[in-house]
């Protein structure tokens, strides 16, 4: 017992768990939610190192999505069609369990579908190529016809500048992130989760029957099991795994009267990525301008990325329509040299599901379960 805690302290909310789990966010929370769906008498505790969720789950663009054409495309150049499929499908069952767990009306799903700009003919051609390829490959997971088609006909309809092609995808959507994770911690803590915000765990030291958690607050945490959920955070715990902080910039406007961008877009090979939420857009991304510095837990934000999302934004999204930036905020994503998530036990005492890449809302239900049962068993 830590003589920094009282008794009642430690009696009713920092004593023994059977597991904690690192990081409030999708994840974690899903994995909180499964493991006291599995074992109802497991004491289940999740440590948050922020006042909220600190890394993507709270600040991410709320797509419902699960590969633009130019990602998979891309993808195939380093990648097995086989294994390719397999994170695609993965991400299609995590969206449909998230969609399961919590409801569309909780997370005000909308499935008004993604988009991805082309600024040229050679850009289009050299990617238009693969939308059989993966019409036939999706079929069998999702049942359509044709999930990417050509939607050039609604570049007008949209007011986008300099855009000559447009493919759609017709079964994505979007969320309102916010309340999906509001619906997230309801359910947990429904499910008899403990959730404990500004407890950040620096350190772990293993003790003949547990592990002992070392916070940052100066508290000691015993438990029996540790599951890491902090995805581009996760080397602070685990410094040998294959995943890296990548920051996202972001922001958004002020309601504009009459806005014609309506869904999820993608643009320039999925770099940037913009949506309507209500009648505001959110626009984000500009890592690939430098990703030495964009390799970093920090939020801060830069000029040389903010200054070029102001400059799409106002020639490729708005152009010619007033507007004006409401917020501007920064999250933290979980990238590696693979785009499979990590899911997998460290030690007897020690297991991690980590690296979502950039797929947070379409993988995290479904690695939250998958590290859960894989406890479990």
């Amino acid at each position: 017992m830590h003589t920094q805690l009282s008794y009642w302290e430690y009696n009713r909310w920092l004593g023994p768990a059977d597991v904690v789990v690192a990081g409030s966010g999708i994840v974690g929370l899903n994995a909180a939610i499964r493991l006291r769906q599995l074992r109802p008498n497991w004491r289940v505790v999740v440590a948050e190192r922020g006042a909220l969720p600190s890394g993507a789950s709270t600040k991410n663009a709320g797509f419902a999505c699960f590969g633009s054409i130019t990602e998979l495309a891309d993808d195939l150049t380093h990648t097995s069609e086989n294994e390719l499929m397999a994170l695609a499908e993965r991400r299609l069952r995590g969206l449909s369990l998230l969609r399961t767990r919590l409801g569309d009306e909780a997370i005000e799903y909308e499935p008004l579908g993604g988009y991805e700009l082309f600024e040229t003919d050679e850009s289009f051609a050299q990617y238009a190529q693969y939308i059989g390829r993966f019409n036939t490959l999706f079929k069998p997971f999702n049942g359509l016809q044709s999930t990417y088609i050509n939607a050039d006909e609604e570049i007008a309809r949209f007011g986008l500048g300099g855009v000559k092609h447009l493919v759609k995808n017709v079964a994505e959507g979007q969320i309102h992130t916010g309340r999906m994770m509001e619906a997230l911690i309801e359910k947990a803590k429904a499910a008899g989760v403990h959730i404990f915000t500004g407890l950040h765990i620096t350190h772990f030291t293993e003790t003949a029957h547990s592990l002992l958690l070392h916070t940052e607050n100066g508290y000691e945490i015993q438990t029996q099991q540790l599951v890491v959920c902090t995805n581009g955070f996760g080397r602070q715990l685990l410094p040998e795994l294959d995943v890296n902080p990548a920051r996202a910039q972001v922001l958004i406007t002020e309601p504009i009267e009459n806005l014609r961008v309506k869904g999820s877009f993608h643009y320039d090979r999925g770099y940037y990525y913009f949506r309507n939420v209500g009648n505001r857009v959110l626009f984000g991304g500009g890592r690939n301008l430098d990703f030495a510095a964009e390799t970093t837990t920090a939020h801060s934000l830069t000029p040389l990325v903010q200054n070029r999302l102001d400059e799409l934004l106002q020639q490729v999204i708005l152009p010619g329509t007033p507007h004006k930036v409401a917020m501007r905020w920064a999250g933290t994503m979980g990238l590696g040299g693979q785009k499979k998530p990590i899911v997998k036990q460290i030690s007897p005492r020690v297991s991690c599901a980590l690296r979502m890449g950039g797929m947070g809302v379409a993988l995290g239900s479904l690695v939250g379960d998958e590290v859960a049962e894989m406890i479990v068993n």
